[in-house]
């Protein structure tokens, strides 16, 4: 069934007759007329009820015709993509991040959209599969490791990860602590799933020091409502919930913090405008947390 002859059963039963549907489709009647025909045998159904002068409907064709509507539509959208797809466009951009980066820097970012720019879509994904994510279609991932060929990929951000304390903490007041001082605390942590976590982790093993009390979460957002009911500190990189205080942890190598990547697929077709919207996500992570999140050069 080719769609040439579905646009002529269509134009003639919206149309009304055969003489102005050629007239508008630049066909002879003759023409047209031989050619539905040649689609009714194809369907094995009559179309039209031919017995009087004017053409009308059968019961067939008016069963068939929303059914020939929908293809012609679907047609014309499939053709529409193709030119975007060509044309380096992306009318939709699906991002991948895990729950805390949604919540804190990619849902903000989308804020700044325009009408201009792809409609958003996002997955919620744990830290360890996010850039298999856009294996399964996903068209910008965001994780903490710099992504690896034949990913292409970019830094946004070096996101400190803060001990909270509620406002009658004996460090409310204080800018850091140690990591030593830290295990003496009832710890509030996600799970070794996160990179929060995982940070933290690596800088005690760095030192020597082991983890005392400690208590796991797997989501942030709850470990400082933990945290601000006075039951310890929590360790996250997330914004401060619950009135909470944010105090830096100093490592061994400095401050500890996270560094997050943008990564897409180096072949997509829509690579260029990814990578603007990488650089903006990175523009927007410095005027939201300041200068001193801007990714370290090597």
């Amino acid at each position: 069934m080719e769609l040439r002859t579905v646009r002529y059963f269509v134009a003639i039963a919206e149309m009304g007759s055969v003489t102005a549907a050629a007239a508008h489709m630049h066909l002879s009647q003759p023409s047209m007329s031989r050619q539905v025909r040649d689609l009714e045998r194809e369907l094995g159904i009559e179309l039209f009820s031919r017995t009087e002068v004017r053409l009308r409907l059968s019961a067939a064709g008016r069963q068939f015709l929303p059914v020939a509507q929908r293809l012609l539509t679907q047609a014309g959208a499939a053709v529409d993509t193709a030119k975007t797809i060509a044309a380096g466009r992306l009318e939709k951009l699906t991002i991948a991040a895990p729950g805390t980066t949604f919540t804190d820097v990619v849902a903000p970012f989308l804020a700044t959209l325009t009408h201009h720019d792809p409609m958003p879509a996002v997955w919620e994904e744990v830290p360890t599969s996010v850039y298999a994510a856009l294996l399964r279609g996903a068209d910008l991932a965001i994780g903490t490791t710099p992504p690896q060929s034949p990913l292409d990929g970019r830094p946004l951000a070096d996101l400190p990860v803060w001990a909270y304390v509620s406002k009658g903490h004996v460090w409310s007041s204080r800018e850091s602590v140690s990591l030593a001082d830290l295990v003496s605390e009832t710890l509030l942590l996600q799970t070794r799933d996160f990179h929060p976590r995982q940070a933290l982790d690596h800088a005690l093993n760095e030192v020597g020091v082991s983890l005392g009390r400690v208590h796991e979460f797997a989501t942030a957002e709850v470990a400082q409502a933990v945290a601000a009911s006075g039951r310890g500190v929590a360790v996250v990189s997330d914004d401060p919930r619950f009135g909470l205080q944010p105090v830096a942890i100093e490592g061994p190598s400095g401050r500890i913090g996270i560094q997050l990547y943008a990564a897409w697929e180096a072949e997509h077709h829509a690579a260029s405008t990814i990578a603007d919207l990488a650089s903006r996500l990175a523009s927007f992570c410095v005027e939201r947390y300041g200068e001193e999140v801007a990714p370290r050069r090597n």
